[in-house]
């Protein structure tokens, strides 16, 4: 244990004598929460409208206004005609088309239906499906609240009446479900980026030969890399926690030991996953590129922006290998739920085993020769 605590003061004074590591783990991690759950905004609004206003009657001055009125819609222009319309999506003006034809007004008075025109720019495939769909919505709304449907509606009988609420997120925003993944991806980052340079610093400066021909266990030396870095990463999680409270008032409801255990382990497994890239690359450069490529796997697959469960079967095999896809669901869970550890300490278990495993193929692929 005496060369291990020299060889923790050894890696702290060096983390600390580094002011760009200093950066890198601190002012990066905060400044990427603050700014990419702002931009990692997925709640589509603001759908540009081009209409074509081919009746010009009450009617569908009323179904415009209510359409602008809705919150999701900014009309971006009134054109003539359907072709000049369609310029606007070709030239990304206008999202979707809404054409209203001639006789709207008198056929919904006279035969009580009429066919409206909603063409999608289907480029963004999620934008075009729900800004149809809340277009859809607008219009059947509409439909329900026009004199002619409301005076000759009959009264009800038998009507099942639902009423739903949005448990965890009351209100439906997107952020609350962001901000604890992007906070995991930043420890990945950390975990996965600065504990594969380590070891090949020391590799490209030339002292890992000086502490190769020292009496020190291969055990030790991966305690000493890890160590330190976990310390930091710790102190990054809670920073974290405190920009989620500050910046967009997102406060665990679950317990903050079962958070922090959670934390500790999974951090454990990405330092000895970055140890273990740094034990088979020779410059910092090769380590970047490696960890860069396995990092973007995790990311992609872990279910930050898209569902697990919409995966198809071979891409969530590799969801379920990857220790940040079981992180992210857990912090989700404690922090918008308040789920307890019965709730989640099988995922425990798949973070223990990642780390255990790495580590020791770390500990194993580290040649010390004298």
């Amino acid at each position: 244990m005496k060369v291990l605590r020299y060889l923790l003061k050894k890696e702290f004074r060096q983390i600390f004598r580094d002011k760009t590591i200093l950066a890198m783990m601190f002012a990066m991690p905060t400044i990427q929460l603050i700014i990419l759950p702002l931009a990692m905004n997925f709640d589509v609004k603001h759908v540009k409208l081009a209409v074509v206003d081919n009746d010009h009657s009450s009617y569908s001055r009323q179904l415009i206004n209510k359409i602008g009125a809705s919150g999701y819609f900014k009309t971006v222009a009134a054109a003539p005609s359907f072709r000049t319309a369609l310029t606007y999506i070709e030239k990304e003006q206008a999202d979707l088309v809404l054409e209203i034809p001639m006789g709207f007004e008198r056929n919904l008075v006279r035969e009580g239906e009429q066919k409206l025109g909603i063409s999608v720019d289907a480029i963004n495939g999620t934008k075009a499906a729900i800004g149809g769909s809340y277009l859809q919505a607008v219009v059947i709304d509409f439909n329900k609240q026009l004199p002619i449907n409301t005076a000759n509606a009959a009264p009800p009988s038998g009507l099942i009446n639902i009423t739903w609420s949005n448990w965890f997120n009351p209100l439906a925003e997107y952020r609350f479900y962001v901000v604890p993944a992007v906070l995991v991806l930043l420890l990945t980052l950390i975990g996965g980026f600065m504990s594969a340079l380590n070891i090949v610093r020391e590799k490209e400066v030339g002292t890992i030969e000086q502490i190769n021909v020292t009496p020190i266990q291969k055990w030790e030396f991966i305690l000493g890399k890890l160590i330190p870095f976990w310390v930091m990463g710790m102190i990054v999680f809670t920073l974290g926690l405190a920009v989620a409270w500050g910046i967009y008032g997102i406060w665990p409801v679950g317990s903050f030991i079962t958070l922090y255990v959670f934390a500790a382990v999974y951090l454990v497994a990405l330092l000895g996953f970055g140890l273990l890239i740094s034990t088979y690359t020779n410059s910092q450069l090769q380590a970047m590129f490696v960890a860069f490529f396995f990092v973007m796997i995790f990311m992609l697959m872990s279910g930050l922006f898209t569902s697990v469960d919409s995966m198809p079967p071979w891409a969530k095999v590799i969801a379920n290998l990857t220790p940040v896809t079981h992180f992210i669901k857990v912090i989700r869970m404690i922090v918008l739920k308040g789920s307890g550890f019965a709730d989640v300490y099988p995922e425990l278990l798949y973070l223990a085993i990642f780390a255990v495993v790495l580590n020791g193929w770390a500990i194993f692929n580290y040649r010390k020769t004298s």
